[in-house]
């Protein structure tokens, strides 16, 4: 209880403010300590209502979880860990005639002592606490109609499934999927993904799991760090000192020297409009496009473009959009820079999203404000994926580094300041744009700006 009467949700050293409640709507959501049924507030009075408000509140924070318990010994069989803020138990509708099998993105593993299955796709994961369930869901590799699948001795009964069929680590087959393999499961976007791309991408961002991000040090009580030189090998050692000069023989290689991280940026003399033009001229635009064969009996022909920094396989997946604060000549918003036409297209954002997008890349920097740009680096990752199979995702990644090497560079030359960002949030960018994370996604962010000058000593 606060000083107000309103009442707030506390951990680990966090408060969050819930808003205020009747004393009968606090006295029953007491009950979420130990277990509070989805169908006790489901009803049109005051107090249900008011409850229900107060758990959906404790929802967008990830501050709930939902238990499956046995109705026999109120022991669980399977707890729900939502992923994503908007996650909410949902049964979706089966019977007897339907088919259904595991999404291939699908996968269980061991989790302390319990089966956790989940998938890039879910909402949420189901940590499963009865090792027979364990073994029935593994039977759902194989397509099952429902009817038949009713007399296995530990059917999980068709609540389980249906809110496995809702969080996607379920497809129902029609007859025209056949037997459920890749081709049957969502979009031609989805195909061109393989399993070990999708999982890397959404484990290795923010928005789709909560799991900790970033720098939490968290082997630091059990091995110590490494060196930041790595010890020398043993033998015989050729001296190149005596080959190199004590300065830089070129303005490149002086460049590469000067090139370092800037985060503080000068919001009383900020980046223009024309030296963001040319920033991205000089680092991104399209120079030239041409077409060339699929080097495979009667492939399509395909069309390539070649910019600034080097990509794998000519494909130049990645696609930049700008988050603007603080630059002059343009106004603040979200925008896609358009390399072909060496162009910036308005998108229409909420303010309160783009203020999140810029407050998290603060965070992430520990800087001081927000970034005066932020350029966001997405991936049409079907651009890579339609050529590549095992090492696509890989391929995106080392194109992303060249990028932002380039930036750095770039930036350095024209005396502005830049900052490689190592997370961004794939689902808030996803509900900007209206792209779905599969089809185009953030692979990398870069903070650029007018660097403050230090001040002057008396």
């Amino acid at each position: 209880m606060q000083a107000d009467g309103s009442i707030a949700a506390a951990l680990s050293g966090y408060s969050v403010n819930l808003g205020q409640f009747s004393a009968a709507a606090i006295d029953r959501a007491g009950h979420l300590a130990t277990g509070l049924p989805l169908a006790s507030f489901a009803g049109k009075g005051v107090v249900a209502r008011q409850v229900h408000a107060l758990v959906q509140r404790l929802a967008r924070h990830g501050l709930l979880e939902y238990r499956l318990s046995s109705p026999r010994d109120e022991q669980d069989l399977v707890i729900i860990e939502p992923q994503v803020p908007e996650y909410w138990p949902q049964r979706a509708k089966l019977g007897n005639d339907d088919t259904v099998v595991l999404s291939r993105f699908a996968y269980l593993r061991r989790h302390g002592n319990e089966m956790v299955l989940e998938s890039p796709r879910a909402g949420a994961l189901f940590r499963i606490c009865d090792p027979a369930i364990a073994a029935t869901i593994a039977a759902l590799s194989r397509p099952q109609k429902i009817s038949k699948f009713r007399r296995h001795v530990a059917f999980p009964n068709l609540d389980l499934l249906g809110l496995l069929l809702d969080s996607q680590l379920l497809i129902k087959l029609s007859g025209k999927d056949g037997d459920g393999l890749r081709v049957g499961e969502g979009d031609g976007d989805l195909v061109l993904w393989d399993f070990h791309d999708l999982v890397f991408h959404t484990r290795s961002t923010e928005g789709r799991h909560a799991n900790p991000v970033g720098g939490t040090f968290a082997y630091a009580g059990v091995v110590p760090p490494l060196p930041a030189v790595r010890p020398p090998w043993p033998g015989k050692k050729i001296d190149l000192r005596k080959f190199s000069t004590p300065k830089p023989i070129s303005p490149f290689a002086e460049l590469l020297r000067e090139r370092h991280s800037m985060r503080d940026f000068d919001d009383e003399h900020p980046l223009t409009l024309a030296e963001l033009a040319q920033f991205l001229e000089t680092t991104a635009r399209v120079l030239s496009e041409w077409k060339g064969g699929a080097n495979l009996d009667g492939g399509p022909e395909v069309t390539y473009s070649t910019r600034p920094y080097p990509a794998a396989g000519s494909a130049y997946e990645l696609e930049l959009y700008l988050a603007i604060s603080n630059c002059e000549g343009l106004a603040r918003g979200f925008y896609h820079y358009d390399a072909g036409g060496h162009a910036l297209a308005a998108i229409d954002a909420s303010p309160q999203k783009l203020q999140a997008l810029s407050a998290a890349a603060k965070f992430a920097m520990d800087a001081p404000g927000p970034p005066q740009v932020l350029i966001t680096i997405a991936a049409r990752f079907g651009r890579i994926s339609w050529k590549y199979s095992s090492i696509a995702y890989s391929l995106i990644l080392k194109d992303v580094g060249a990028l932002i090497q380039t930036f750095y560079l770039a930036a350095t030359d024209m005396g502005l300041g830049g900052c490689a960002i190592g997370t961004t949030n794939i689902d808030l960018f996803a509900k900007m744009t209206k792209l779905d994370f599969h089809v185009e996604s953030p692979v990398g962010q870069f903070a650029l700006g007018r660097v403050k000058k230090p001040l002057a000593a008396a």
